[in-house]
């Protein structure tokens, strides 16, 4: 198995993070999907043109979340409860929101502006982390699952991206705090 993606993206990350955690072996191909080249990889093999993508022989795989379900399956991993996958996309969605401000950001924009697009993600990015805190207070990433680890590679990521404050939000940052030291994040840690 082949995972193409990039060592600062989260969604990569995760996955990443989660093949060491559970000894999952496959060849991580490192792509700046804005190069020229490595982004002609990326189309040819990803019509979305997103990471990240997996290759096991001839079968493809888009998106993170797709890519755990199906290493899931290969691997007899327990499937997510809804409960989970709602939890998952409180994290992708924040996530999301915070890749579309930095691409905003990276594209000259003042992403401060009172515009409609701008204030709905800053909005969703607070709610959700609002939310996520309050199920780290409950004890709800006790269990370093997959669940857990996209919720320290959002975090993570935020930190290394300065992309939004996160004071206010005191069991996300311990809940970082406590997993930052684990092979799979010291590992898998994002570069520029």
């Amino acid at each position: 198995m082949q995972l193409y993606g990039s060592l600062t993206s989260p969604y990569v990350r995760r996955l990443r993070a989660l093949a060491i955690e559970q000894n999952i072996q496959f060849d991580f191909l490192n792509l700046n999907i804005f190069a020229e080249q490595d982004r002609e990889t990326l189309v040819k093999l990803n019509p979305t043109r997103k990471i990240p993508m997996l290759v096991d022989g001839e079968q493809v795989v888009f998106d993170s979340n797709v890519i755990y379900r199906y290493l899931s399956q290969k691997l007899d991993f327990s499937p997510l409860s809804w409960d989970q996958e709602n939890t998952l996309t409180l994290i992708n969605s924040a996530n999301d929101s915070l890749v579309e401000l930095l691409i905003c950001k990276r594209s000259d924009f003042d992403t401060n502006d009172d515009k409609l697009f701008f204030n709905l993600q800053r909005d969703r990015v607070q709610g959700v982390l609002s939310v996520l805190n309050d199920a780290a207070e409950k004890g709800e990433f006790n269990d370093y699952n997959y669940l857990a680890i996209s919720l320290y590679c959002l975090v993570d990521w935020i930190i290394f991206r300065d992309l939004t404050d996160l004071s206010a939000f005191t069991a996300l940052l311990d809940f970082h705090a406590a997993h930052q030291q684990r092979t799979s994040n010291t590992e898998t840690a994002p570069k520029d």
